[in-house]
């Protein structure tokens, strides 16, 4: 029988909600970035300061593991959550500088599918975050998060083939791959993300 002294500070779930918080901020920059009419400056300008700040809570989660003698779960699971959700904000952070240092003007419709995918990935993050100090109810999040991911998948397939079909000057292929590349690697880092949690919740039933 294995015997957990669980820890009555729940600064830690505050924290990881904190940091999901920060991924709607970059989910809602990256999906105004998309648009044409936006001010793509500022836009990189606030997605730069809403990383830094997701950084900042990266580095409170850390120092809050060095300074905790019980921790609520693993300290290597509360690590690598920590630094599933701070990737996730370095890809949409990437995803959006590119697209203002490559000045990328016009965007194709199945990048805009693929942020849409994004925003409920990083929601759906969001509402699981506060989930974790009961373990209860998170079932639900992992499958639909793999379900995006899956779609995701065929978003980004359906990207390059458009990219490839002659419709595109080779320089405008180049920069909208890279692009695509950061918003697949985005998806790809939530779904890192949700089997985090899957596997807390597994060593934690």
């Amino acid at each position: 029988m294995r015997l957990r002294l669980r820890p009555a500070d729940t600064s830690f779930y505050d924290l990881f909600s904190k940091a999901a918080a920060h991924l709607v901020v970059g989910a809602e920059l990256l999906a105004e970035m998309m648009s044409d009419t936006s001010d793509k400056a500022d836009v990189a300008k606030r997605m730069r300061e809403a990383e830094h700040a997701a950084d900042e809570t990266t580095h409170e989660i850390v120092r809050k593991v060095n300074s905790t003698f019980v921790t609520p779960f693993d300290r290597e699971d509360i690590y690598a959550l920590g630094s599933g959700l701070d990737d996730v904000m370095d890809m949409m952070d990437e995803a959006v500088d590119l697209i203002l240092l490559y000045e990328v003007s016009s965007l194709p419709a199945e990048m805009s599918e693929q942020v849409g995918v994004i925003q409920r990935c990083a929601e759906l993050t969001a509402e699981s975050m506060p989930k974790l100090q009961s373990m209860k109810a998170l079932e639900d999040y992992w499958i639909e998060i793999n379900r995006l991911e899956n779609a995701g998948d065929k978003n980004h397939r359906r990207m390059l083939a458009s990219l490839f079909s002659g419709e595109y000057k080779t320089i405008d292929v180049l920069k909208l791959k890279d692009v695509e590349e950061s918003l697949e690697g985005a998806i790809d880092a939530f779904e890192k993300v949700a089997n985090i949690v899957e596997q807390i919740a597994v060593k934690e039933s």
